[in-house]
């Protein structure tokens, strides 16, 4: 499935067997509808989800264990994975706090790895340790979190796991996870690379942080896509940027400096797409001379393909409190959850970029 249109589709949430609108910042609009009018840019957008596959699996709060909770009275912990420089992680975070204080919970606990695995089973630990009765998790790694699980077992805290994996199984070791389609997102911006290029030329990757599967897949995605639809664009080049704007910019200096007719770069984050634009102005280049695909939505990212530095950029909506809260009510009311509930993320492309980068976060 690649969702190729630039327009707003009404798509509904599905959380296990309920199905409802999706979160009040969607607009739901016609498919004759465009996502912008005179009225100005598109509202930032909540998170909806992709229809539910006939017979996917669900948990309950019977199959999971534990007891009903009011999330209001609960004491509720998110653990963030990486420091809020990245508009990401800022979107993110203030997401699960904005929402929390409009449902009332009154003791959220929020804690900040800063990119060191070992602090974000620490301060997991620490969160599970004082109490907490519900657990919100921006994974850093997909591995490594067997005794997070085992104290969240033995007291019977759920987790809902968001924008990244964790390897491990769902409703036993955690409840959900919220998130992406990865290799589609890959796969989509292999899509709109090919179109960029007229479906040649060689092409250097942007690569995320190694240990989760948001770089596997978004990686792969591209591969496989790329191959498919334009067997003529070559990958030459692969370095991880570890999802850093300065990474980012120091390894496209080594890609120019090794390879100065580079045609285009593909960061698998924003961040790293604009680092990437910073070396190329360096390098005295002209917008447009190499061509830039990158996932995300960012402002910034946006902004580049107003000013012709970036061609497309995939959505990776990082708005998650409205749904993470809304599936753990569900949850906790007794009522079956998605055990992957997988977002449907729009693109930004040289024909929407400049009317909808109100959208972007």
């Amino acid at each position: 499935m690649s969702v190729r249109s630039n327009r707003w589709r009404p798509v509904a949430v599905v959380l296990g067997t309920a199905v409802v609108l999706a979160g009040a910042g969607a607009c739901a609009k016609s498919e004759e509808t465009p996502a912008s009018s005179a009225a100005g840019p598109a509202p930032a957008a909540s998170q909806v989800v992709q229809s539910a596959a006939p017979g996917a699996a669900t948990c309950t709060l019977d199959q999971y264990g534990g007891t009903k909770i009011d999330l209001k009275t609960a004491k509720v912990g998110f653990s963030q994975s990486e420091k809020e420089a990245n508009p990401f992680r800022i979107a993110e975070t203030k997401s699960i706090q904005d929402e929390a204080a409009k449902l009332g919970i009154a003791n959220l606990t929020t804690a900040n790895a800063n990119s060191q695995f070992n602090k974000q089973i620490s301060d997991v630990e620490q969160m599970i340790d004082s109490g907490v009765q519900l657990l919100v998790i921006a994974p850093l790694n997909s591995d490594g979190w067997d005794s997070v699980f085992a104290k969240a077992s033995a007291k019977k805290v759920p987790i809902i796991t968001i924008d990244r994996k964790i390897n491990a199984t769902p409703c036993k070791d955690y409840l959900t996870f919220i998130g992406s389609d990865f290799a589609e997102q890959g796969k989509r911006a292999a899509d709109e690379m090919a179109k960029a290029l007229g479906n040649k030329g060689e092409v250097a990757i942007l690569l995320g942080a190694p240990g989760n599967n948001v770089t596997t897949l978004r990686t792969s995605g591209f591969k496989e896509q790329i191959a498919k639809v334009a067997p003529d664009i070559k990958v030459t080049f692969e370095q991880t940027g570890n999802f850093s704007r300065e990474e980012g910019q120091k390894v496209a200096e080594q890609l120019l400096q090794s390879n100065p007719g580079i045609n285009g770069i593909y960061g698998e984050n924003d961040e790293m797409a604009l680092g990437a634009v910073t070396a190329l102005k360096g390098a005295g280049k002209k917008a447009g001379d190499v061509k830039i695909v990158s996932i995300d939505g960012t402002q910034g990212a946006v902004e580049g393909i107003v000013n012709g530095w970036i061609s497309a950029v995939i959505e990776s909506n990082p708005r998650f409190g409205p749904l993470a809260f809304d599936t753990a009510t569900k949850f906790f009311a007794g009522q079956p959850v998605g055990q992957d509930i997988i977002i449907a993320d729009r693109a930004y492309d040289t024909t929407n970029a400049k009317t909808d980068v109100g959208s972007a976060y």
